[in-house]
């Protein structure tokens, strides 16, 4: 499985959620490959993910893509990232 967290310039907000994803995925048992992407990157090589996790505002952008699109408010929040990612892996 893979999975990209994408954000507008890729070195922030995404490097937040992709480790904060990995550890959710290390409690859930799950295995994937999990990278930070900018938009530019997200749009050329996306199409490869089976889910895509944003911010709400950046949804729109993302619309197009062949994976499942999971919106995150807070980054941090490690019990939304869980809640969220078991709601589509189950």
């Amino acid at each position: 499985m893979k999975i990209i967290a994408v954000c507008g310039m890729g070195i922030g907000t995404s490097v937040l959620l992709k480790m904060n994803t990995e550890k959710v995925l290390e409690l859930l048992g799950v295995h994937a490959e999990v990278q930070a992407a900018d938009m530019a990157k997200a749009k050329r090589e996306g199409a490869e993910a089976d889910i895509i996790l944003t911010t709400p505002e950046l949804v729109f952008q993302l619309e197009h893509m062949p994976g499942i699109i999971v919106p995150i408010e807070h980054v941090f929040d490690l019990t939304e990232i869980r809640q969220k990612l078991s709601n589509v892996l189950s």
